[in-house]
């Protein structure tokens, strides 16, 4: 790490947590430049096709709750 970075991210780390977030949100967004427009339109194939999976009730939904409640039975 350089210390640029080094310096910034522990001054990042004396921020309050929304401010911390807000940033993370930011740095994040910047590295989102290369989105392709064949991805975007898979992605709203899949959302298109899942809805539709859920719409006739091929998928079956399951509530927050059931799902951590499975995954920290799993962890144990």
């Amino acid at each position: 790490m350089s210390d640029l970075v080094a310096e910034l991210s522990q001054r990042a780390l004396e921020l309050a947590p929304e401010d911390r977030a807000r940033l993370a949100e930011e740095l994040l967004a910047s590295l989102d430049t290369d989105v392709s427009a064949e991805g975007d339109a898979a992605w709203d194939a899949e959302l298109r096709k899942r809805i539709a999976d859920v719409d006739c009730g091929a998928a079956t939904l399951l509530s927050a709750d059931g799902v951590f409640a499975r995954v920290r039975s799993q962890l144990r």
